[in-house]
């Protein structure tokens, strides 16, 4: 991050000095330069700050205005909502799922054709409408897993050459948990279920059971009911979490996205359910400084048969969506924007450090020690575990209601029952509201 902002302060402060012998007039367009602007609604609010940069550099260039507003962590679908209702309404959004493609295909822009949709290498993540248009376009690639902390494991007395399915992550976890006094360190981190933590698990942590049972099924497209084949194995994973960490019951009603970080940053616990995006948060200086040496991603157990063949959780969200009730102005200042970023050093070092492999021609090669170790799994012939949760039907109240549903199971003591019908009578009805 800091050779990125290192770069972008010098490209400025160039730009900055032709500027004083040039006025740009912005109304006139200077071969593909658009004269409108740029309004993107952020979803990732952890790369905010490098949005912001960015956009600075980009209007220092270009001299059209750029700016970055960033959703709060979990109400990216409701600012989103409230902010398409207004007369200047983003030109470029997240549209990232089958279930954002039928709340926002309206507003899409066809991107097939366009510059950026041109740099790209695949197009195996893209969304399309029922048209067959192309609605968004996935600019980067993720993966996650239980992030782990080896310097602390090998303390512990364990490697990770112990841990190959559930069983022994659970007989290692037990192991630590039971001597974190002595250890001055636990297992977990929080499980936390307030909105900044708990899309881990009525997200990504439901990808386990949904993945399972749609590959058992041969399920290809989002379904309109689920069974919960695999519900037990969801409950296996959650109760450790909750079990075997510093934070259990009720106190992780409350317990933040932000805490479970700093508890793993700060050497307070061993494994850590989280994805690739948090390489540079936990590796950068200005943050935890931890050693990416000391860092790795393994699968998420949950007890499935087979899993030892596992590898890592990977797909994408984050796509990009242009707005096409924009002004034609604006809609042609968005994509060269768009094309800048996917083009430029300073876009594809940002993107590089941020977000790790984008599917550009361009694109720079992450140092992200994450993504190497999902290709090695990939390399040893272990199953990618594709991201099923793209499918939710209404994905915030869904997960919305399975939440609930995991903080009374956890911290009243209620039945699996409930996070039961949370989960596959919730899916019903959700997919029955949408169609």
């Amino acid at each position: 991050m800091k050779k990125f902002l290192a770069l972008i302060l010098a490209l400025v402060m160039a730009l900055s000095l032709v500027a004083c012998g040039e006025k740009k007039d912005d109304t006139k367009t200077d071969g593909d330069t658009a004269t409108g602007s740029v309004y993107y609604l952020n979803f990732k609010p952890e790369s905010d700050a490098a949005w912001q940069t960015l956009a600075a550099a980009y209007t220092a260039e270009t001299g059209v205005p750029v700016k970055v507003v960033t959703a709060a962590s979990g109400q990216y679908d409701t600012t989103l909502t409230a902010e398409m209702d207004k007369d200047a309404a983003p030109t470029m959004f997240q549209v990232g799922n089958l279930g954002a493609v039928n709340s926002y295909g309206e507003f899409c822009y066809n991107l097939e054709g366009t510059d950026v949709y041109n740099q790209m290498t695949t197009h195996d993540f893209d969304l399309k409408n029922a048209d067959g248009e192309t609605v968004s376009i996935g600019y980067c690639y993720e993966a996650f897993g239980i992030i782990v902390n080896k310097a602390l494991l090998e303390k512990a007395g364990h490697s990770l050459d112990e841990i190959t399915n559930f069983e022994s992550l659970k007989a290692v976890a037990d192991d630590i948990h039971a001597r974190a006094a002595e250890l001055g360190f636990d297992a977990f981190t929080s499980a936390g279920l307030d909105g900044s933590s708990s899309w881990r698990f009525s997200g990504h942590l439901a990808n386990m059971p949904l993945f399972y049972e749609f590959r058992d099924d041969n399920v290809t497209a989002q379904p309109a009911t689920i069974k919960g084949t695999y519900l037990d194995n969801y409950k296996a994973i959650w109760d450790l979490y909750t079990t075997d960490s510093a934070t259990t019951g009720a106190a992780l009603l409350s317990a933040t996205g932000d805490q479970a970080e700093a508890e793993f940053g700060e050497g307070k616990a061993v494994f850590y359910q989280n994805g690739t995006w948090e390489f540079s948060n936990l590796t950068s200086a200005e943050k935890f400084g931890m050693n990416a040496d000391d860092l790795a991603m393994i699968p998420i157990y949950c007890g499935v048969e087979g899993e030892e063949k596992a590898g890592l959780c990977c797909g994408t969200e984050n796509c990009w969506a242009v707005n096409k009730n924009a002004s034609e102005a604006d809609i042609k200042a968005t994509l060269d924007f768009m094309n800048w970023v996917v083009t430029s050093d300073a876009g594809t070092t940002m993107l590089a450090e941020q977000f790790g492999p984008c599917p550009f021609k361009n694109a720079k090669t992450p140092e992200n020690v994450f993504f190497a170790q999902a290709n090695e799994y990939v390399a040893n012939g272990n199953y990618t575990v594709t991201w099923a949760f793209n499918w939710t039907p209404a994905v915030d109240d869904w997960r919305a209601a399975v939440v609930d549903a995991l903080g009374k199971y956890t911290a009243d003591g209620g039945s699996w029952d409930t996070v039961k019908t949370a989960f596959v009578e919730g899916w019903a009805t959700q997919y029955a509201n949408e169609h």
